[in-house]
């Protein structure tokens, strides 16, 4: 591995700008085919006629994966290096995005999770490279910022996402749910649904594409291999790899997720148990990554300049308690409102808790890597947690019972562990 403080002036010379080019084109794709989970969520509710407890089938498989193969995929990477990894991870990815299109076309609903499944294992890959990569690419002290950077660009994609899904195929997913449940004609009613599908699979055969084309500019770029330094103890010797801030870290990113996709997947969910349209709940993830957007924006230009990164995500944990209080305590519109403004508070966390966790990794980088990207993994049971118990204790009350001590989890993570491993180097 070559040292950090010679590949960060080499970087800057040479190759900096297309480093942070090429991996701010993958954090986009990346957040466009992860947050097209939110709306596809509805669709597929209507699509294969589903409950709503299986429609979250989605997130759960999606999310999953993370647990799944994140450390298979933290050997691969580390036997193929930076370049071949995130490679064959944008491959992955395409083929997943490909295998999920047809099988909704099909309208074979385990085929199309099989297809997720792919396209998860593709971004465990890919988040197991890709993170360490920005988070070790200057101090310690701003690797927040610097993933913020990234995160921007993540979360324009995932406004994007469910607007142009909403548009181009989901655009009378209200007229369509109405028809396919009043109709007698089983034959009349598949028809409907077969034509509705039907929408969806060149524009994800478009994307599979596209991320083929990522695969190939990152086969002929310019990519270094980092290694996170190690943290020493007592007498010059090295630390256990499993060290408190990592397996800590590990619950916090498992909470930190299911609260980011209960804000921003289930939103959607969360909107229709007040009764409102599917043609407005559809939206609604964009929302919430609006509010990602603009916290990501106030990070990168606060942190570290006026607070530091630990002190600002215990605020934010904080602001996020504030937020599911007045949710729970209102109602329509303004609740839905305050559940969107989440993503303001969610946006700085996992710039903050992932490298953290991996502090002091040494070599082991890719599989402290790769354990924290199976934390991930609380995408997949905290929302199913929610579906599965909301009708008996309401889904306002429920939602502020998991994410308000998710929060403050996470808060007390940020203020235990946030400076470890600074203190010798500042």
């Amino acid at each position: 591995m070559t040292d950090l403080p010679v590949l960060k002036e080499r970087l800057v010379g040479d190759h900096g700008y297309s480093v942070l080019a090429i991996a701010a084109l993958i954090f986009f794709a990346m957040g466009f085919v992860t947050w097209l989970n939110g709306p596809l969520i509805s669709f597929v509710r209507v699509a294969f006629s589903l409950s709503e407890f299986s429609s979250f089938f989605i997130p759960l498989t999606f999310y999953f994966s993370f647990f799944l193969f994140s450390l298979p995929t933290s050997l691969l990477a580390r036997r193929l290096g930076l370049k071949q990894g995130l490679a064959l991870s944008v491959l992955l990815s395409a083929l997943g995005i490909a295998i999920f299109g047809q099988f909704v076309a099909w309208r074979i609903y385990a085929g199309a999770l099989t297809g997720l499944l792919v396209l998860g294992a593709g971004i465990s890959l890919m988040q197991v490279v890709i993170n360490p990569l920005v988070s070790l690419l200057g101090p310690s002290d701003r690797a927040a910022q610097r993933i913020a950077v990234m995160g921007i660009c993540n979360k324009m994609a995932g406004i994007t996402a469910p607007i142009v899904l909403g548009i181009l195929v989901m655009h009378n997913i209200g007229a369509v749910a109405e028809q396919a449940q009043t109709e007698k004609n089983p034959a009349i009613r598949e028809a409907l649904l077969n034509h509705f599908v039907q929408a969806l699979y060149v524009p994800y055969l478009a994307m599979a594409g596209i991320l083929v084309m990522i695969a190939l500019i990152v086969t002929v770029a310019p990519l270094p291999n980092l290694e996170a330094p190690v943290i020493l103890a007592g007498r010059g010797s090295q630390q256990r790899f499993f060290k408190p801030h990592l397996l800590v870290g590990f619950i916090a990113m498992f909470l930190y997720v299911g609260v980011e996709v209960m804000a921003a997947d289930a939103i959607g969910t969360y909107g229709q148990g007040f009764g409102l349209p599917l043609d407005e709940t559809k939206f609604f993830t964009a929302l919430t990554l609006s509010g990602m957007l603009i916290g990501y924006l106030m990070g990168f230009i606060i942190v570290p300049r006026f607070i530091k990164q630990e002190s600002y995500v215990q605020l934010s944990c904080l602001t996020g308690c504030f937020l599911t209080v007045m949710a729970y305590l209102t109602q329509g519109y303004a609740s839905v409102f305050c559940v969107a403004l989440l993503g303001v508070t969610n946006a700085m966390v996992m710039p903050t808790v992932f490298p953290i966790a991996i502090r002091g990794a040494g070599h082991m980088t890719a599989l402290a890597s790769a354990l924290m990207v199976m934390a991930y993994s609380g995408g997949a049971i905290v929302p199913q947690f929610y579906v599965w118990l909301k009708p008996t204790f309401g889904f306002q009350g429920l939602f502020a019972a998991i994410v308000v001590p998710s929060y403050l989890v996470i808060l007390t993570y940020a203020w235990r562990y946030g400076r470890v491993g600074l203190t010798a180097r500042e």
